[in-house]
């Protein structure tokens, strides 16, 4: 302290001439002691509780900014690679020699594979938390990408399946652990921020179809467009999961004492309902991923890559939904948005249906991606906020909507090999409807049912 020394050094010179008087001495005292003084409060004042409290604050709200956009990243990759198998459809039917309902049972596999993970994904998320989860799913995810390619290299359809159900499995369990994920983050955000999550989701989409649509139109195979597209993946999920902490999700002690118990949230009536909405736009979705390629080209008479060019201006419709829905719910409730929802999507299926024109046929779509685009995010939104235990609620409103990816497929599949692919959407249309009239289930306790009837 130099300070402290050069006071000393001063006393001493004094004492030294025998100054020694009281007034003096006390003098260098009082100097003495608010040196000391000052000294502890500037340095209380750089290790107080306060600063920490800031400090930590800071790298919190950082850590919580971080692992925002790796959620961001989660929702983009599995889009980008659902989207860069899913524009070949027609290629990969071709090849492979099959029928519009071999391909439906090919694209069992896929719904075989979400539902199988999508089962397991609850007890994953509560025995070892979203971050292990999503590493291990994300990793197989793909790993299904890369046996895809190479069963287009040896044209084999039953391997073809194999890889569908290694990717809807992963994709699966890695959906419903990223949303619980997604949900955490809105609590502590107090913010919605799902929409925007799983807008970057269709963003993935309408890359990966936007990519599709090039290749397809440059004459590249399937195969290297969708190992391509696999190995792109690997390095973006090895940094993003690095911000993902342990333990959200995770209770080991429910898992080892809570099975026999079962899932009392399958008697909750309001999260039923809203099973029942996330149903019906899953549906939607699936439908348009699975088979608006085969609708268009099949249905409508449009080229390959004409094909590929209107399943982008559906994931448009879903990437303009998901990234312009928040300030609509914030406007005008989660009812209303839902309700509005609902009544396009059903327009733009209904003009899809009955109109064979290519400039409504694009409307429509773009129509269509917009009202299939909120319903699960809002619906992951309502089953966490409308009662207790959120993971469990959200996973269970995860599967209900899953289940649209289990029966879609094949029940399309099947109407539309014996009725043609445009009457089948006729089921989607339907459950769109009925998604429209039990909207209210989607309400926030309080605020929400005042906010849709002002």
């Amino acid at each position: 302290m130099p300070c402290a020394a050069m006071v000393s050094s001063v006393a001493c010179r004094m004492r030294s001439r025998r100054c020694g008087s009281f007034g003096l001495r006390a003098m260098i005292f009082l100097f003495r002691f608010m040196y000391k003084c000052t000294h502890t409060c500037y340095c209380c004042l750089h290790s107080s509780p306060l600063r920490r409290l800031r400090m930590t604050t800071q790298s919190s709200r950082r850590a919580l900014q971080l692992r925002l956009w790796a959620l961001f990243m989660f929702f983009f990759i599995p889009g980008l690679l659902m989207a860069s198998w899913a524009t070949r459809t027609p290629a990969i039917r071709d090849l492979l020699a099959l029928s519009t309902a071999e391909m439906g049972v090919v694209l069992f596999g896929l719904s075989v594979g979400s539902m199988s993970g999508i089962l397991c994904s609850a007890w994953l998320v509560k025995r070892f938390g979203t971050r292990k989860v999503i590493r291990t799913t994300m990793s197989f995810a793909v790993l299904g990408m890369l046996v895809l390619s190479l069963a287009l290299w040896v044209t084999s359809a039953p391997l073809f399946a194999f890889g569908l159900a290694i990717f809807g499995a992963s994709f699966g369990s890695a959906e419903v652990a990223i949303n619980v994920e997604g949900a955490a983050i809105e609590r502590e955000m107090n913010k919605t921020v799902l929409p925007m999550m799983h807008g970057f989701y269709s963003f993935g989409t309408l890359f990966g179809a936007g990519v599709g649509m090039a290749v397809t139109g440059f004459g590249l195979p399937a195969a290297p467009h969708i190992l391509a597209a696999a190995l792109v993946a690997i390095l973006p999920i090895a940094i993003a999961i690095r911000a993902i902490p342990d333990g959200t999700g995770k209770n080991a002690a429910e898992v080892a004492h809570g099975e026999a118990k079962g899932l009392p949230v399958w008697r909750d009536a309001q999260l039923l309902l809203i099973g029942v909405i996330v149903l019906a736009m899953a549906f939607a979705e699936g439908s348009a991923n699975d088979w608006l390629p085969l609708l268009m080209v099949d249905g409508h008479g449009f080229s390959p890559t004409s094909g590929s060019l209107i399943y982008a201006g559906f994931t448009l419709g879903m990437t303009l939904g998901r990234f312009t829905g928040g300030w609509f719910i914030d406007r005008y409730s989660r009812v209303a948005v839902v309700r509005g929802s609902a009544v396009m999507g059903a327009l733009g299926i209904g003009l899809i249906i009955f109109v064979d024109n290519p400039w409504v046929a694009g409307i429509s779509v773009l129509l269509w991606g917009i009202g299939a685009s909120l319903g699960f995010p809002l619906t992951i939104s309502a089953a966490s906020d409308t009662g207790p235990d959120a993971p469990k609620r959200v996973s269970v409103v995860a599967i209900t909507g899953y289940l649209a990816f289990l029966v879609g497929p094949p029940l399309l599949g099947f109407l539309g090999e014996h009725f043609g692919l445009r009457s089948a959407m006729m089921v989607v249309l339907g459950l769109v409807m009925v998604a429209a009239l039990v909207a209210r289930a989607v309400a926030k306790p309080q605020s929400e049912p005042v906010m849709e009837n002002s």
